[in-house]
């Protein structure tokens, strides 16, 4: 019922150790099935019925359509009824049916495919969020190498490791559990949990985390967590319980539905046997039971509210941005205060060098230092030395070849370039702690939030370099944007290091910094906004981001580089991954919640006008119906206007706040 795709296998794992990813495919769905088998019946049906042809040649076709796509919510209607629930599915299988017997036939057969529809969709998208969450427990791998007492080797299933269990863990495999490590040194890339974009140097006495991948070193590590309480298993289980919580907003629309359907039962029964009781003609008292309920059907209530919406989701759709449902674009509209991950969302994620310091005295100028480093790092494929290679790329620099290259994890890299020793890495261990001018500069680099890597040429330091993030060209407006729209000063919440977190933030114009956060921690943040009354947006791009994603009021994830799970949790995707697209967005929801409101104001005069004309009157069926009907065109045309690129353009002015 399901394709597996087999994913590549981290570098130094066998493939076999990672487990195959499982996505459902939207047919093997039976809500989906259904829904398409009404949609193909009603657009077959639909010519001949709107040529005039007889009826044998669309009947049968619209009473299949009326079958197929109106039996699943029937027959859940009438379980509920078991449960003395009236739910509103059923209500409009019995309208859709009423419909065709007083000849509307098409008005009742297209009643049921929206309806048919749109449970498809919610099932589509529960289905896809379900094989997301079930797919982060393939971060961590399937098997684990268990050290015994005497030095022994066993590869055990990583579920079978306990507390106080020592693995080994090779280079370039994935960590099984989450622990401390008992010795040796490896930089270990945790950004599945944390977010840093920089490899980890991980020694003994340093926590790790299952799923996080080792690199060059090997690690002795004793589990200090079951599997099944690992903070990656952690991460799935709160996305699953935020997902299984209904919004206000939902639980209030439930009550109403529930109210109007016992009511409007209540009357179409009443207006059928009362007048029967008194002596009533059977036809006509059938007639006019039938005209209340075509004419109080909420067709229009239905098309009052989600055509503004799906014509602002489609409007998104076309500059980037993927609203998962109109349900969430209505939400989009309410929210008043926004949390924003950095790495990835508020930043471009990748490592940059953004400062070159030659120390003075060494003979080197600024492009001769960068081009010795990037040299040395040419072999290597850690992201620094990606960096610092791109750097000096993009300055045009000739970078000569490097002989005798070494990597030594936590340290750094050794090459001979041009007959000279460099060494590239951490000031630290490359002065082994003493006293020079370079710490100084190392230092300064530090302080101003960038990651410092010292240069040295025969054991002398030459100079060093300043790596970091850099900000997105649209992150100080959309900062400001999203101040202006909520009233209320974007928060940043991040697992990067404080001291890059504040100086990003600074920069982006953000006061309110979290920082060193894990996934519950963040978890734990939007909560807090929340119950001090917000209705909290959430930006972010990665796994460690899933949670607070699913546990906010809403979620939006940026698209290029974001995690399945965060892309699957969010209940929005910024594609084009534009972070100035995320105040239009929400400027736009805005414009289509008071198109909902004008539209409900119509409907609701419409219904309330033709019910107290049939119930103290007599409304000829032909001017219900088309009462009825030109309600349903007025407000559908009314919320095809954010159809328009009109729309999307007052929004990005400033339209709609």
């Amino acid at each position: 019922m399901s394709s597996t795709l087999t994913r590549p296998a981290p570098p130094g794992v066998a493939r076999d150790t990672v487990a195959p990813r499982r996505r459902t495919r939207i047919l093997a769905l039976p809500e989906a099935r259904w829904a398409m088998a009404a949609l193909v019946l009603f657009l077959i049906a639909l010519p001949p019925y709107l040529t005039g042809a007889p009826a044998w040649s669309w009947g049968p076709l619209f009473a299949a359509a009326y079958a197929t796509g109106g039996w699943e919510p029937g027959w859940a209607g009438l379980r509920a009824l078991r449960e003395k629930t009236l739910d509103v599915d059923l209500l409009m299988v019995v309208a859709a049916l009423g419909a065709a017997v007083i000849g509307q036939v098409l008005d009742g057969a297209l009643l049921i495919v929206i309806f048919a529809t749109s449970g498809a969709l919610e099932a589509i998208a529960t289905a896809r969020t379900a094989d997301s969450v079930r797919g982060l427990l393939d971060l961590a791998p399937t098997t684990t190498t268990r050290l015994s007492d005497d030095g022994g080797e066993e590869t055990v299933p990583t579920e079978r490791l306990r507390v106080g269990d020592t693995v080994l863990v090779r280079p370039g495999e994935r960590i099984g559990a989450d622990g401390r490590v008992l010795d040796g040194a490896s930089e270990v890339d945790q950004a599945t949990i944390t977010g840093e974009p920089l490899p980890v140097v991980k020694e003994a006495g340093d926590e790790v985390f299952a799923g996080t991948l080792n690199g060059t070193g090997a690690l002795r590590v004793k589990v200090e967590r079951d599997p099944s309480d690992s903070v990656i298993a952690r991460i799935v289980a709160m996305v699953e319980e935020a997902s299984e919580t209904k919004a206000p907003t939902q639980l209030l629309i439930e009550k109403v539905e529930q109210r109007y359907s016992l009511g409007m039962v209540a009357a179409t029964v009443a207006l059928f046997v009362l007048p029967l009781l008194f002596g009533a003609d059977l036809r006509s008292t059938l007639l006019r039971a039938m005209t209340f309920m075509i004419v109080a059907s909420p067709c229009a209530v239905v098309l009052a509210t989600m055509p503004p919406l799906l014509s602002a989701i489609a409007n998104a759709g076309r500059h980037g941005v993927l609203v998962k449902s109109a349900v969430v674009m209505e939400r989009l509209a309410q929210v008043d205060a926004v949390a924003l991950d950095k790495t990835g969302t508020l930043t471009e994620g990748t490592p940059r060098v953004t400062h070159i310091r030659p120390l003075t005295g060494c003979g080197l100028s600024k492009d001769e230092l960068l081009r010795l480093a990037a040299a040395a790092e040419h072999p290597s494929e850690h992201p620094l030395a990606r960096a610092i290679v791109d750097a000096a790329r993009t300055r045009g620099l000739h970078i000569p070849a490097a002989e005798d290259f070494a990597s030594t994890p936590g340290t750094g890299v050794t090459a001979t370039v041009a007959g000279r020793k460099i060494a590239v890495g951490s000031s630290a261990r490359l002065l082994d702690g003493g006293i020079h001018p370079a710490t100084a500069v190392a230092a300064g680099l530090e302080e101003e939030g960038r990651t410092a890597v010292l240069v040295t040429a025969d054991g002398t330091p030459v100079g060093a370099l300043g790596i970091a993030d850099r900000l997105r060209e649209e992150a100080v407006g959309t900062v400001s944007a999203l101040h202006e729209l909520t009233g209320t000063a974007p928060v940043l919440v991040t697992g990067d290091n404080p001291r890059a977190a504040a100086r990003l933030a600074a920069e982006a114009g953000i006061a309110d910094v979290r920082a060193g956060l894990l996934p519950q921690d963040k978890v734990t943040a939007v909560q807090e906004m929340e119950q001090a009354g917000r209705k909290v947006l959430v930006v972010g791009d990665g796994v460690n981001d899933a949670p607070a994603l699913a546990a906010a009021h809403t979620g939006i994830a940026m698209g290029r580089a974001g995690s399945d799970l965060a892309l699957e949790t969010a209940d929005a995707v910024v594609v084009r991954d534009e972070l100035a697209a995320i105040p239009v967005v929400v400027r736009l929801s805005r414009q289509a919640r008071r198109l909902v409101a004008q539209n409900l104001v119509i409907a609701g005069v419409f219904i309330a006008g033709l019910v107290i004309w049939d119930l103290v009157g007599t409304l000829p069926l032909p001017l219900g119906v088309a009462g009825h009907e030109g309600s349903t065109v007025i407000v559908g045309l009314n919320g095809l206007r954010l159809l328009a690129d009109g729309a999307w353009r007052r929004a990005r002015n400033g339209y709609g706040r």
